[in-house]
């Protein structure tokens, strides 16, 4: 059963919602309504606020079923970036459960990866790890995912660029579901080798070569110790060599692994590589 909201705070936020009401009205009979008025107080939660559980899908998914769909384009995951662990687990059951409710298992689903931000956050990360999050759930059949590390805004969780992530979509949609013979990502972590004081990152997906928007920046490895330093790091084929003389024995690498970190690395296509770490010991 549903709590009930605080009586107490609804009649607040009541009064200070008409309150709000008499402000913006005033403020358009002086300023013709040029000028944006304040946002209205925030919903209490409880009954009729849009965070309760079940309260989305209620709201926005099941008025849909059982329509027919092609496919689900998905963008969504910012107010999940301090539960990335939990992110792992909600994220690939959302995508099974809409799948059940519209009865289709292969029904295809393809998302939006979190952009580079830089919110209020000590750790520096939340949000790399709920990009890693996010790509687990690529191992669900007919999933794709859209790679936005380049294009968004260090300080607005609403980039501007919403165009070029309607392309991503687009461009997976138009490979895995309509048969385009196309490239629809960029480059994807593969797998690593030591050779001496270097690693050999090699990737998937970059078929038609690697290359490097300006300088190529955002790798950084470590030793058995974690400590991680800045890497320097070159194009071979579709590798890319990193090493550092801080760092004689590396064994974990990590690229773009920061909320707002510099990304540098594409396809030649022009689609990002993938924000990823890894690691010839386990990564945690």
């Amino acid at each position: 059963m549903l709590e009930r909201a605080d009586p107490a705070k609804v009649l607040a936020y009541e009064l200070e919602l008409a309150n709000w009401k008499e402000s913006v009205a005033r403020a358009a009979r002086v300023r013709d309504g040029n000028v944006p008025p304040a946002r209205p107080p925030a919903l209490v939660v409880g009954p009729g606020h849009f965070a309760r559980p079940s309260g989305l899908y209620h709201g926005m998914l099941s008025p849909l079923l059982p329509y027919a769909l092609r496919g689900i384009l998905w963008y969504q995951g910012e107010s999940n970036a301090s539960r990335a662990e939990e992110y792992r687990k909600l994220f690939p059951a959302l995508i099974r459960d809409w799948r059940s409710a519209f009865r289709k298992e292969s029904l295809p689903f393809y998302w939006v990866q979190a952009p580079n931000y830089e919110p209020k956050d000590p750790t520096g990360v939340t949000w790399a790890q709920l990009r890693e999050a996010q790509s687990q759930a690529l191992a669900l059949p007919a999933t794709g995912q859209a790679v936005t590390i380049d294009i968004g805004s260090a300080h607005n969780v609403h980039p501007y660029n919403k165009q070029d992530v309607g392309i991503r979509l687009a461009l997976i949609a138009k490979a895995k579901t309509y048969g385009r013979m196309i490239d629809d990502s960029g480059p994807r972590y593969h797998r690593i080798e030591r050779m001496g004081s270097r690693l050999h990152v090699e990737f998937a997906h970059a078929e038609s070569g690697l290359e490097a928007r300006g300088r190529l920046v955002g790798f950084e490895i470590a030793g058995i110790d974690r400590r991680y330093v800045a890497a320097e790091a070159r194009i071979e084929g579709n590798q890319v060599v990193v090493s550092s003389q801080a760092v004689e024995e590396p064994v974990l690498v990590r690229y773009a692994w920061a909320n707002n970190p510099p990304a540098s690395l594409y396809e030649i296509g022009g689609l990002p590589a993938e924000p990823f770490r890894a690691g010839l010991v386990p990564v945690d």
